[in-house]
């Protein structure tokens, strides 16, 4: 089968009616979340709040129908907002647009040149820096509107900025800051109450009809930037020439970058959530050709957003059509009700922002690597800083060069190098009759496949978006038969696996584990902290001691059950 085949093509083979509705509401529930992230992420950006929109319709639509997994969810995110201003303070919005086309061209050829699988490698240190970084980033570009305070302009610079607040701290607007700390109250505890509708939602309608009933004095999205287009606007061109790409060309492989990254490591963590196996290098054509268009209508960069799969996935979507249908979603409501965003505070945008920038920080993750070995300490706090202090551009530069430095380290500390050599392969539609597909999955059990490299950088995503949009199952089930390797970070990650289960009742079954893992995890007392009972050697004894747990009866091991693990033969 060939590797660029959209997944689109491929899942509606057998399509159902049920599968349909499951995908529909799936669809509907993830546009009416993107809705006020993509307006919060093109403000944020230094664009206009429709062009956030146009980005999340566009992207969402041409990412899910080209893309090569089954359930990624395309658009605007948090990573994008600190590269986008800097290049529209320095080229403009046309020179942002060239730059996108050009991330986008970039894109497919590496999708072309298959080097999908080879950005799954790049380490988590490295990952979790430069977003920990940004993150950090973008909560210090939203002190201003939280506050209300009097500036005529923010400085760029990381420092310059926290030394204007504090010179002006004393202008805090107190309409202003009590509508942005009930919005940042509402989105905190508005998920007890309900995952189906998010509370950016909520905290954008409740404080509106507050500033427009009581007339407070706070600035909102019409007072800064005047009425808000509601429709999609005719395609313009562009001028490039020579001088154009070898000034932006920096600024381009950033984006990308940012984008395959971003994009891939959603995938993974989808991958693990619905027992598949994504297109990397089909995914990456769909990201370079969103890229390509969206600038032609208005639009910013796009990656897959890890947030928004997650709650597709969880919502029961299964295929492309569901993404395809959060795209029809936004440009139903941007048609519609696109010019009452208008009303929106700024104020309750800057703490949706102060949200996703805690949400980006990983200080979990952060932490957790700072436990690890030397090597990737070092690593992580070289490319935090340089996004602070420096550039994003700069970060990412010296951060692929040490993750290059980091993989081969990574690389020769792997014995088992058959399941690296497959994900380089990119195999996805190999026949799999171990796959969890093939599986009956008990109510109140979740089965969670970790996958070849950046395995620990999407489990722990994994983990932080469950406990976000979902109540925790009563046994999980975590599948490592895909994992040859794991150093002290994973181990960690596992600790911190135990440690959030144990305080949700959750049962904990590791199913599948390698030689080198298994050692590993009885010399760091991970194993003694399961319990050997809790490790079973493939997923059919996995389900099984679940089912026991429930009080259900076994079912064995199915007649076409293949070994993956040695453990499977014992």
């Amino acid at each position: 089968m060939p590797i660029l085949k959209p997944k689109l093509f491929t899942t509606l083979k057998g399509y159902t009616k049920k599968q349909f509705i499951a995908d529909a509401t799936a669809g509907v529930i993830v546009g009416i979340v993107a809705l006020p992230l993509a307006i919060a992420f093109g403000i944020a950006s230094g664009v206009t709040p429709e062009k956030g929109i146009i980005t999340a319709i566009i992207a969402g639509f041409i990412v899910s129908f080209f893309g090569g997994s089954r359930v990624q969810i395309g658009g605007p995110t948090g990573a994008f907002i600190i590269i986008v201003y800097g290049i529209i303070q320095q080229y403009g919005t046309t020179g942002l647009a060239i730059a996108t086309i050009m991330a986008g061209i970039i894109l497919v050829i590496m999708g072309f040149a298959r080097l999908g699988s080879l950005i799954k490698f790049i380490p988590y240190p490295v990952v979790v820096g430069f977003t920990s970084g940004i993150a950090l980033l973008i909560f210090s570009t939203q002190i201003k509107d939280f506050f209300g305070l009097k500036m005529e302009s923010v400085p760029s610079e990381f420092h310059e900025k926290w030394i204007a607040y504090f010179d002006v701290i004393s202008t805090v607007n107190y309409y202003v800051f009590g509508i942005a700390l009930l919005a940042l109250v509402i989105m905190i505890f508005w998920p007890k109450i309900t995952h189906r509708v998010p509370g950016s939602l909520i905290a954008i309608i409740v404080t509106t009809i507050l500033v427009l009933v009581f007339d407070l004095p706070v600035d909102t999205i019409g007072s800064k930037f005047g009425e808000i287009q509601s429709n999609i606007p005719m395609p313009s061109s562009f001028e490039i020439n020579l001088t154009v790409i070898r000034n932006l060309i920096g600024p381009a492989t950033v984006i990308a970058l940012l984008a395959a990254i971003e994009s891939l490591l959603s995938a993974v963590v989808a991958d693990g959530m619905i027992g598949g196996k994504h297109r990397s290098n089909m995914e990456l054509v769909a990201i370079g050709l969103a890229n390509i268009v969206t600038p032609i209508f208005g639009g910013i960069p796009a990656t897959g957003a890890i947030a928004r799969t997650a709650t597709n996935v969880k919502n029961g979507g299964r295929t492309p059509v569901a993404g395809i249908i959060h795209a029809i979603t936004l440009l139903l409501i941007m048609l519609f009700f696109g010019s009452y965003a208008k009303l929106i505070p700024m104020a309750t945008l800057a703490a949706i922002l102060i949200i996703v920038a805690y949400n980006m920080s990983e200080w979990h993750s952060f932490r957790s690597v700072l436990k690890s070995p030397k090597s990737d300490v070092i690593v992580l706090l070289t490319t935090f800083f340089l996004t602070v202090i420096f550039d994003l551009t700069i970060a990412i530069e010296i951060g692929m060069v040490l993750a290059v430095l980091l993989f081969m380290k990574r690389m020769s500390e792997v014995t088992n190098v058959n399941v690296i050599t497959r994900e380089l392969f990119d195999e996805e539609d190999r026949e799999d009759p171990n796959a969890i597909s093939k599986r009956q999955i008990p109510d109140e059990v979740e089965v969670f496949e970790i996958n070849g490299p950046f395995f620990f950088g999407a489990a722990k995503k994994f983990k932080d978006q469950m406990l976000k949009i979902e109540e925790p199952p009563k046994v999980r089930i975590i599948r490592m038969r895909n994992v040859p390797a794991i150093d002290a970070t994973g181990l960690q990650t596992l600790r911190e696996f135990y440690s959030d289960a144990k305080k949700y009742n959750t049962h904990l079954i590791l199913s599948g584990v390698h030689t080198q893992p298994m050692l590993a995890m009885m010399k760091a007392g991970v194993l003694e902290l399961y319990g050997e009972q809790n490790i079973l050697g493939n997923i059919d004894d996995a389900l099984d001691c679940a089912r026991s747990i429930m009080g259900l009866p076994k079912i064995g091991r199915p007649k076409d059950f293949v070994p993956t693990v040695k453990r499977d033969l014992e």
